[in-house]
């Protein structure tokens, strides 16, 4: 016992004439709670020390410890302080010799910070004796750019089998993700998450909650609905829709037209949005799936999509809304759009007033209603092929190039359509003389007739 309290004394000996040899030092730094993007962060490095101060260093930890770049020093021998960063990156201040402040935080400054403190060795008053301690900085940034786009599209309108619809709602520049959830006319929507097949599976199902089965499925049913009279040529047989086959469609007899001395727009004679040949016997399964993409930045890029099967006469003026939520956010993000089948196409004519060999232009300008997704648009000539030998074409605009006068009087239909509805427009072309034409071909026709004549 006496030996153990002998050696006891010897280390507390030892400990003290080290201590009166070198001095102590100690270093702690507060923890700091998340900041937002923007705001000012102070660095404080708190130390008790009996000793003559050398130099306090900052340092920023990189890579996963393996760099730490100085960003800050305070030297005490000369009572100086400086910035290691260059300058057009300088935003360190020096409050108080330990104490730095960082004004207008990003993101690439979240991480660990080290603070290194020097003091003199007493012995030797050459050597410099180092303690540190570090704490790690957390910035927050919240979404800058929220939006909603309907996948797969534009898509046409089907009449005949029901038809998964999906929204794609992305939120880009959050850090760290947020949460993303949508609602229905205002109603957060009831979802079964599932997993999306990533490349390589082979017959994997999705995981939704309620056990393996295809995303969504639905049974035809003709005999609950009665044919629409719309469906039904003039002879009474069913007729081919404009949008399955514009070419083959059953239009009434107009009678005979006279053309006007102007460009004629003829009013939205068929609308075609018809009921869909299918029931639902319950209300339809929402699944929901949520990606996140790391950027370069250090945010994280987030895609949610909401999938169903749509159902064109329920959810047509349906109100859905994309929310984001996000801890530097005091209220949500939100973005919304509103299901819409095209209604009343206005078309333009260029130049209106055409004349032979001009080039003609017809161009969708816009519709009656908000229209979302953005609509499918096929052209047609009522009775006979496009200019080009085409039967149809695609696009918002209708090019016919060096129009000839056999185009005159001819109609065009444009079928603008999207998953919730389809309509069609007509307009008729009307081709005029052009004299510049006519007084180039006389010419020429004089010319060769005098040449006859010698």
């Amino acid at each position: 016992m006496g030996k153990m309290t002998a050696l006891s004394l010897c280390v507390l000996l030892c400990a003290d004439l080290l201590d009166l040899a070198f001095g102590y030092l100690t270093v702690t730094i507060e923890p700091l709670p998340p900041v937002v993007v923007g705001e000012t962060v102070t660095l404080k490095c708190n130390f008790k020390t009996d000793g003559r101060l050398r130099e306090i260093v900052w340092y920023r930890v990189t890579d996963g410890g393996t760099i730490k770049q100085k960003i800050f020093t305070y030297d005490a021998m000369f009572n100086t302080n400086y910035s290691h960063m260059e300058d057009y990156r300088r935003r360190e201040d020096l409050v108080y010799q330990s104490t730095v402040r960082l004004p207008e935080v990003r993101i690439s400054d979240n991480g660990p910070y080290e603070c290194h403190v020097g003091i003199y060795d007493r012995a030797t008053r050459e050597k410099v004796v180092l303690a540190s301690g570090n704490v790690f900085l957390t910035v927050m940034s919240p979404p800058n750019n929220i939006s909603v786009v309907a996948e797969n599209t534009p898509a046409p309108f089907s009449r005949y089998q029901a038809q998964n619809f999906t929204l794609v709602c992305t939120a880009k520049g959050g850090k760290p993700a947020p949460s993303v959830y949508f609602k229905r006319d205002g109603e957060l929507i009831e979802v079964i998450s599932y997993v999306s097949p990533t490349v390589g599976d082979e017959g994997g199902s999705s995981a939704g909650v309620r056990g393996a089965r295809p995303l969504i499925s639905r049974d035809l049913d003709d005999t609950k609905l009665q044919k629409s009279l719309s469906l039904l040529g003039p002879d009474g047989r069913p007729g081919r829709l404009y949008t399955e086959s514009p070419r083959r469609s059953y239009t009434a007899r107009q009678p005979r037209y006279e053309p006007s001395p102007a460009t004629e727009t003829i009013p939205e004679t068929v609308v075609s949005r018809e009921f869909p040949r299918w029931v639902q016997s319950t209300d339809p399964l929402y699944f929901f799936s949520n990606t996140h993409i790391p950027q370069s930045d250090g945010s994280v890029l987030v895609q949610a999509k909401l999938t169903w099967t749509l159902n064109p006469q329920l959810d047509n003026d349906a109100l859905f809304s994309c929310e984001v939520k996000h801890p530097a956010l005091s209220m949500p993000m939100q973005t919304e759009v509103t299901l819409a089948a095209p209604k009343g196409p206005k078309l333009l004519m260029t130049p209106t007033r055409a004349k032979v060999g001009d080039t003609v232009r017809i161009t969708v300008q816009g519709f009656q209603n908000e229209v979302f997704p953005e609509p499918l648009y096929t052209w047609t000539r009522v009775g006979g092929r496009l200019l080009d030998g085409s039967m149809e074409r695609d696009g918002k605009e209708l090019v016919l190039e060096r129009v000839p006068a056999e185009l005159n009087g001819s109609m065009y239909r444009c079928t603008a359509q999207n998953p919730l509805g389809s309509t069609d427009t007509h307009m008729r072309l009307i081709v005029f003389e052009n004299p510049s034409m006519m007084k180039n071909t006389q010419n020429q026709n004089s010319k060769y007739g005098h040449l006859g004549g010698c």
